[in-house]
């Protein structure tokens, strides 16, 4: 196992991988906070500002619903001693999801803070003590708090930020895919990706896409692609337009190959229980905590 980094697949696990990091802060501590409702791990946040590190927590001020699921909770931070940072660069939308603490631990998710996200859904978490990721998501977060409308500066090849890299980097994943391409997302709808999964299966290419539904009990809400078993991505890029095109993603490569095991391992463990809705189902809807209409952005 690669002791530099971890895969948390199970959804109690991951809020508990989620606290091991905020506690492991000593100097600093950078979020990116898109959903968050669970008071334990917004106790956590700010009892790390009481023992005196220094809290920075960058938020989208755009996302539907702002003023009841996310002001309350910045406004509550930034009156304990956190540093808010509302986004305001040119993407529609701040959907990452990421944590540094100090220079020594990292953690990039598909995941919500959320009870939802702890109990209920199928998600993907990575806790990295890997420099070169900490430092491009360090990077990446001031770049995006202070100087947003700046060109996105060089960051870690290992990591995956939209809107400026996503669908090239998908676009590059997918094609240069020999034998197997296994898809774990709820909405793979992006015209040019769909056509592009298509021609891989016409060239003999194994594809297969688990969707919207639930997965081994849980709902649909993850991220992961994984290609010819050998290199894999998660995080907060779904295959649809809108995330590929206009939002603040961030997804991880992955080439380890306990790591990309594990993933497979996985796949195949959920495959076998999964329960696509139906076309007239709009549980799916109802259940998915990350909107997808960007035309209520603003309003």
């Amino acid at each position: 196992m690669n002791p530099s980094a971890q895969l948390v697949l199970n959804p109690a696990d991951r809020r508990q991988a989620v606290v091991d990091v905020l506690r492991s802060a000593a100097r600093t501590l950078v979020l990116s906070i898109f959903r968050c409702d669970d008071f334990g791990v917004i106790g956590e946040i700010t009892g790390a500002v009481r023992r005196n590190v220094a809290v920075k927590v960058l938020v989208s001020s755009r996302a539907r619903g702002w003023t009841k699921r996310l002001k309350r909770l910045a406004d509550l931070l930034e009156s304990a001693g956190a540093g808010i940072y509302r986004y305001g660069g040119p993407v529609v939308k701040y959907h990452a999801k990421y944590i540094v603490a100090d220079d020594t631990a990292g953690l990039v998710s598909s995941s919500n803070l959320t009870h939802k996200c702890f109990k209920s859904t199928c998600d993907f978490v990575l806790v990295t003590h890997e420099p070169e990721v900490i430092h491009g998501l360090k990077d990446l977060f001031e770049h995006d708090c202070h100087t947003p409308d700046a060109p996105l500066p060089d960051v870690s090849d290992r990591l995956i930020v939209g809107p400026e890299r996503t669908r090239e980097r998908f676009t590059r994943f997918l094609e240069n895919a020999k034998s197997s391409i296994s898809i774990m997302d709820h909405r793979v709808t992006d015209p040019r990706i769909v056509d592009i999964l298509e021609a891989k299966r016409r060239g003999g290419v194994n594809v297969r896409v688990l969707g919207r539904g639930h997965i081994a009990g849980l709902i649909s809400h993850g991220k992961m692609v994984l290609v010819d078993d050998q290199q894999a991505i998660i995080g907060s890029v779904a295959l649809s337009q809108p995330s590929l095109d206009s939002r603040r993603e961030v997804a991880v490569t992955i080439e380890d190959t306990e790591l990309v095991r594990e993933l497979s391992r996985f796949f195949e463990y959920c495959a076998s229980r999964h329960v696509e809705y139906s076309p007239t189902d709009t549980a799916g809807d109802d259940d998915d905590e990350d909107d997808e209409d960007d035309s209520e952005e603003t309003n």
